[in-house]
């Protein structure tokens, strides 16, 4: 099976940052693009909850419209 493109979805966490990231350098020499899922806020959420690596994330993040 031939995959061009493997989308991470692991854990917002150190466990989840580090088995994406080996994961990632065990598949990228095959050609193969790997991308992750964004970070951040909800729609509809309150920015008065949100935590520093949260807000930090969605502003690394964002996209343009």
């Amino acid at each position: 099976m031939l995959f061009r493109s493997v989308i991470m979805a692991t854990n917002p966490t150190i466990e989840g940052e580090t088995t994406a990231s080996y994961i990632s350098r065990l598949i990228k020499p095959f050609g193969v693009k790997v991308t992750r899922l964004a970070y951040g806020l909800p729609a509809g959420s309150s920015l008065e909850y949100a935590d520093e690596v949260t807000l930090q994330r969605a502003l690394e993040n964002r996209n343009e419209f």
